[in-house]
């Protein structure tokens, strides 16, 4: 056995856990970064034909978190979230209507990473769930399949919001603290991107 396959088979559940919240905190943090600073009208702004929008990915993720760390185990989250609901209208989930503030958004999807804090407490990595809105031969899942499943699903959104906002204003960058770009300045990402779009033009 290789020190890293001993390292594996020490690590305990409790290890295991922290790892994988780690990386799903890591990926909410990242989706609330992306609306710092910017007026209601950019939160809001619909940057692509299909509609993404900043404000529209955190309501999605905040209903999509309740569900899968709430509803799957048993605990449903105390609020009713109607944009959930099966019969809410086409995409309800991804954008916010007049009354609903970004402030009491952001304050929501906070409030559902505290109901999904008990869950992962309470709630053994092998637990068994239940995911009502999957096919009846995949529903059954474990709380280790869900994390895998919600941090993947976190960080592809903040993803979609690392594109919103550059298209909105330019900023860019992973997380704060930590952009993971080169240190260059604005002349020569100019050049960086003609550069790219002449290979693609002569490709």
């Amino acid at each position: 056995m290789t020190a890293a396959d001993q390292t594996a088979a020490d690590m305990t559940a409790a290890d295991q856990t922290a790892d994988l919240r780690l990386y799903l905190q890591s990926a909410r943090d990242a989706l609330l970064w992306k609306l710092e600073g910017l007026s209601e009208y950019d939160l809001r702004r619909p940057m692509v034909p299909t509609g993404t929008n900043l404000l529209g990915l955190v309501k999605h993720m905040a209903g999509v978190e309740a569900g899968y760390l709430g509803d799957t185990f048993g605990r449903p989250f105390p609020e009713t979230l109607p944009w959930m609901e099966d019969d809410a209208e086409d995409n309800a989930d991804m954008w916010a209507t007049l009354d609903e503030r970004s402030a009491d958004i952001v304050a929501l999807y906070r409030r559902v990473w505290a109901h999904s804090a008990v869950t992962l407490e309470t709630v053994p990595l092998h637990g068994l769930g239940r995911v009502a809105w999957w096919p009846e031969d995949r529903n059954t899942v474990t709380l280790h399949r869900i994390l895998l499943h919600l941090i993947s699903e976190t960080h592809r959104h903040a993803g979609h919001a690392d594109i919103v906002r550059e298209l909105l204003d330019g900023a860019a960058g992973m997380r704060q603290g930590n952009s993971n770009l080169p240190p260059a300045e604005a002349d020569w990402w100019a050049g960086y991107h003609d550069r790219l779009e002449q290979v693609a033009r002569d490709a």
